[in-house]
């Protein structure tokens, strides 16, 4: 009976993660007074919206054992693009968000050919599409651009009520659910995720079992170039401008979020449900600074660090394990 009801060794990162999710908080609804309020746990989602949705297109990534340094680039190439065109040539909301995500898309599926055609590593590959992203932002303007038009404002300013009077979830929010939804399904329901981990494991065991390496190579950066542009969107929503500064090192906090979130770097092992509790112990953690009043936003980016140092060795132990 022991052996039988004994845990799948791939759920204990996942399972890591959540129990420092629950405990952090615990802690917060402990210590400060109307944390532990619904409104306050779906904030966490809405204003990481755009950093969940990344974060599933980089679990795939990470997942296939390679990197993606251009995310946060292409979402800023995406609000100028966006800004661009709603408010100087006069291009409706609708008309604007598929073509950026046209581009996005195209921009991943193009880092992913260059990767498996010329097997290139994938961290010069996209650091080179970091960089081309954010420099082509500066060619459309080096200034912010703000966004007035009605139908942005509109999907911005929306809120959908949830559990009775009070509390509320964002459109932002919801597709970011969505795609959760959708990477879940990707990972485990499609033969398309089952090779992402397979290459992940062992790229030459993949190729011997006669699996489709170098498309799904291919397809796992255009879907993270997918991702970045409907996160881009989303990010559109939220700021109302378009700016080449705009999710500056976001690439990290996605990384970040990913690991914590229990995916190995070595790739092969990981969960994108993980990563939605990544963001959200993220997210916790910004909170708690923000209810105790006396810390420097700062310290945000000391605990996370320190996070991602003790997950990075856990990630280590549980390699050795294996």
């Amino acid at each position: 009976m022991t052996s039988t009801m004994k845990l799948d060794s791939r759920y204990v990162p996942l399972l890591g993660t959540i129990v420092v999710f629950a405990l952090t908080a615990g802690y917060g609804s402990v210590a400060y007074t109307g944390f532990f309020s619904a409104q306050v746990f779906l904030n966490l989602l809405i204003d990481n919206a755009f950093l969940c949705i990344v974060g599933v297109g980089m679990t795939f990534v990470i997942l296939s054992g390679g990197i993606d340094l251009s995310v946060g680039s292409v979402i800023a190439l995406t609000t100028m693009i966006s800004a661009a065109l709603v408010e100087h040539r006069h291009w409706s909301a609708w008309q604007a968000i598929p073509l950026v995500l046209a581009i996005g898309t195209a921009f991943g599926a193009f880092m992913g050919w260059l990767i498996q055609r010329f097997r290139l590593q994938p961290f010069i590959v996209t650091l080179a599409g970091m960089f081309l992203a954010r420099g082509l932002c500066y060619l459309i303007s080096i200034d912010s651009i703000s966004i007035a038009d009605a139908t942005y404002t509109a999907i911005s300013q929306a809120r959908i009520p949830l559990w009775g009077a009070g509390a509320s979830i964002t459109v932002g929010a919801l597709i970011a659910l969505a795609m959760i939804a959708l990477g879940i399904w990707l990972a485990h329901a499609t033969e398309f995720g089952r090779t992402v981990y397979a290459i992940g494991g062992s790229e030459p065991s993949a190729l011997l079992m006669g699996l489709p390496v170098a498309r799904t190579t291919v397809l796992v950066y255009t879907f993270s170039g997918f991702c970045s542009a409907l996160a881009g969107v989303v990010f559109t929503f939220y700021m109302l401008s378009g700016y080449g500064l705009h999710a500056v090192g976001l690439e990290l906090d996605a990384i970040a979020a990913v690991v914590i979130g229990g995916t190995l770097l070595s790739g092969g092992v990981g969960f994108v449900a993980g990563t939605l509790f990544g963001v959200l112990i993220l997210g916790i953690i910004q909170t708690l600074i923000a209810f105790d009043g006396s810390l420097s936003s700062w310290w945000t980016r000391i605990v996370i660090g320190a996070l991602l140092f003790v997950f990075c060795l856990l990630q280590r132990a549980f390699e050795s394990r294996r």
